[in-house]
């Protein structure tokens, strides 16, 4: 398998694609019970993410959508929050590194906009995704203490923070 792959920043005109990677992984994979009525983000990635002053990015190999990754800011709060994390299955591992390079284009450019506080809620079955986050610095936090314009999903039961400023 070729491993060249690029990290762009997405738009609206990539919805359909975006919906086509992160949805059959949700569902089918993990089972979890959600749709799309419960995101309508991934219809409108401009107005949840640009509009807040954050970005979405994607991962392409051979033009393919093959991961993505969400950032919802809270310039006030000097603060985001990272939705959307999501790699085929096919391409994750540390050997590709996809989401790796995902997490990091995201907190360079939450370094570069000075928003110093991430959070992230997940699910505690998403356990490669636990470890994942715990390996690169991100705490877990009890749900009473995610700030009050946490974008919360009702699906989530596992909350994590990561503080720029103490790296």
């Amino acid at each position: 398998m070729q491993s060249e792959f690029k990290i762009e920043r997405l738009s609206n005109q990539s919805c359909k694609e975006i919906i086509e990677v992160i949805l059959p992984i949700q569902q089918i994979e993990f089972n979890v019970a959600i749709d799309l009525a419960a995101q309508p983000d991934l219809l409108d990635i401009e107005k949840y993410y640009d509009g807040s002053g954050g970005a979405f990015w994607g991962a392409k190999r051979d033009g393919e959508l093959i991961g993505t990754i969400g950032l919802i800011a809270a310039a006030e709060h000097e603060s985001a929050t990272i939705r959307k994390m999501f790699v085929k299955k096919e391409f994750r591992g540390k050997e590709l590194g996809i989401a790796q390079v995902l997490l990091e284009t995201l907190l360079a450019y939450c370094r570069a906009e000075h928003l110093n506080k991430v959070y992230l809620g997940t699910k505690d079955i998403l356990q490669a995704a636990c470890r994942f986050y715990e390996r690169n610095g991100f705490k877990q936090i009890a749900a009473e203490d995610l700030p009050v314009y946490f974008p919360r999903m009702a699906v989530d039961n596992v909350f994590y923070n990561l503080d720029l400023k103490s790296l």
